[in-house]
C-alpha cells in the first residue's frame, strides 16, 4: 500500500520582471514624432536626411531595448518555503535552471535600502554568500515580497 501525504508550503512565489506598457509608449511616441515631422520634412527638403536619420536612430534604439526587455521577461525565480527548507529555482535565458536549497534556521533575510528607506535589494544570506531574490523587481514589488517572505520565514523558524 502506498501512502500519499500532501503538504502545502508556508510560502510560494514566482518572481518575474515587471511587464508594463512602457515600450509600447516608446513606439507610440516614435510614430507620433514621425507623423508630426512628415509635413516639415516635405516642406523643407534640406532637413530630410537629418530627420530620417534621427527617426532611424530612435527606431534602432527602441528595437534594441525591446529585444533586451523580451529576453529579460524570460527570467524568473520560483521561491518555495517549507517548514524545513527553502527552495529557489532560477530560470534564465540561455542557461539551465538552477535549484538551491537552504535550511530556514541557517539563513538570514537581508534588505538593502536607499536613503528614503525604500527596499532596493533582497538577499538571502547563507554562510559567506548572498543570494539575490528578485533583483529585477520594481521597488514596490520588492517591498511587498520582502514583507510577505520575511513573515513566512519567521513562521517557518517558529514551526521547528
Amino acid at each position: 500500500m502506498m501512502q500519499v501525504t500532501t503538504t502545502s508550503p508556508l510560502f510560494a512565489a514566482t518572481l518575474r520582471p515587471d511587464r508594463s506598457l512602457r515600450m509600447a509608449g516608446g513606439w507610440l511616441a516614435l510614430i507620433l514624432a514621425g507623423i508630426v515631422a512628415t509635413p516639415f520634412l516635405i516642406a523643407m527638403p534640406e532637413f530630410l536626411a537629418p530627420g530620417l536619420t534621427a527617426l532611424a536612430l530612435g527606431a534602432a534604439g527602441l528595437t534594441l531595448l525591446s529585444l533586451r526587455q523580451s529576453r529579460q521577461a524570460r527570467i524568473s525565480q520560483q521561491i518555495t518555503l517549507w517548514a524545513d527548507q527553502i527552495e529557489i529555482v532560477t530560470t534564465q535565458p540561455g542557461a539551465e535552471k538552477t535549484l538551491q536549497r537552504f535550511d530556514p534556521a541557517l539563513v538570514r533575510l537581508r534588505l538593502k535600502r536607499d536613503s528614503f528607506e525604500r527596499t532596493t535589494g533582497i538577499f538571502l544570506k547563507s554562510g559567506d554568500s548572498d543570494i539575490a531574490l528578485g533583483p529585477f523587481l520594481s521597488a514596490a514589488d520588492k517591498a511587498s515580497f520582502a514583507r510577505a517572505f520575511g513573515a513566512a520565514l519567521r513562521k517557518a523558524r517558529r514551526a521547528r
